[in-house]
């Protein structure tokens, strides 16, 4: 089991410092089996984080046994960090540990210096100050977050959630991303610097949601030629309503909807299967390749083949 250890500060944000422990710790494979354990860890047993005090149930030795370590921001992302947690996070780096930060977490992260020469974000309110106090750093205050491979920063404390979704689905698919997405109650159609790994699902549906029956109905029915006639007429609505439901309800239209849908669908083939790209287009209802490869690349940020790169769950597939 993947093990995820939360590396909590004196000062840490609670927001910054709950989102992984609920994202990762809830987060279910197919079988139904847990996918990580989560661990909060502290170079102090008892930790300020505001408006409580957090007692850490492990110490800075924990971190050698994870395999991705989380640094969530504090509220004085300036404050030195003590030596023994650069030490700690240097040596996991070492070993090939995943290092990932959340908001102003980055300060953190840079203050190891593993940041240096690379690409890396944080809230725009403290970009400036992290590009003056670790120059060698390549701010960039206009993203969602950045993966340089084994170090990850991302913006804002949302970000940090598309950031948790974003190694969620490159551990284990996009399918259980999906699933911990839903959890979450969030929309991942989200623009950013790293838009082809960004999640694209459907907006959740939350109970009492009356387009839900409609939404299930459309999804299952994906790959036809649906019309917004037809479903408005299985809406039992005019296509005006229609409109002005899907808007109110999705905050997109019903054929938008309906791409996004078909898109999700191929980023799953692409993923598990080898199934050619013309044939995923017709599969799952384009009328062309060439408008299939268009529509994924403006909806996911890079082509199919791409795609099935970076993501495919068989090495053989990622080669193809």
């Amino acid at each position: 089991m993947h093990t995820v250890a939360v590396l909590a500060l004196d000062g840490v944000i609670a927001f910054d410092l709950s989102t992984p422990l609920e994202v990762f710790g809830r987060t279910r494979l197919p079988d139904g089996r847990t996918a990580y354990r989560v661990r909060v860890c502290s170079p102090s047993q008892e930790v300020d984080a505001g408006a409580f005090t957090l007692r850490a149930p492990w110490g800075l030795d924990a971190l050698a046994e994870a395999d991705t370590i989380i640094l969530p921001g504090c509220a004085d992302p300036a404050a030195p960090v003590p030596p023994e947690v650069l030490d700690a996070l240097r040596a996991a780096a070492a070993r090939g540990t995943r290092i990932a930060s959340i908001c102003v977490g980055a300060f953190v992260l840079a203050a190891t210096g593993l940041l240096d020469g690379l690409r890396a974000t944080t809230h725009w309110l403290g970009a400036s100050e992290l590009a003056a106090l670790h120059p060698e750093v390549d701010v960039d205050p206009d993203v969602l977050y950045v993966d340089n491979g084994q170090f990850l920063t991302s913006a804002g404390a949302a970000a940090g959630l598309d950031l948790c979704l974003h190694m969620i689905r490159g551990d284990h698919g996009s399918a259980v991303a999906a699933d911990a997405a839903r959890l979450s109650v969030m929309p991942l159609e989200r623009e950013g610097g790293q838009a082809q790994f960004i999640v694209h699902e459907q907006p959740p549906s939350p109970d009492g949601l009356t387009l839900e029956p409609l939404l299930r109905w459309m999804e299952e029915n994906a790959r036809r030629e649906l019309t917004l006639g037809e479903i408005a007429a299985r809406a039992g609505m005019s296509t005006r309503t229609l409109n002005r439901r899907f808007r109110e309800q999705t905050a997109t239209t019903p054929l938008q909807w309906l791409h996004r849908a078909r898109i999700r669908q191929a980023q799953f083939l692409l993923e598990t299967t080898a199934h050619s790209v013309d044939r995923i287009a017709t599969q799952v209802g384009f009328g062309s390749p060439t408008a299939f490869r268009d529509r994924f690349k403006r909806q996911v940020g890079t082509s199919p083949q791409a795609y099935r790169r970076a993501f495919s769950q068989s090495p053989a597939l990622s080669g193809a």
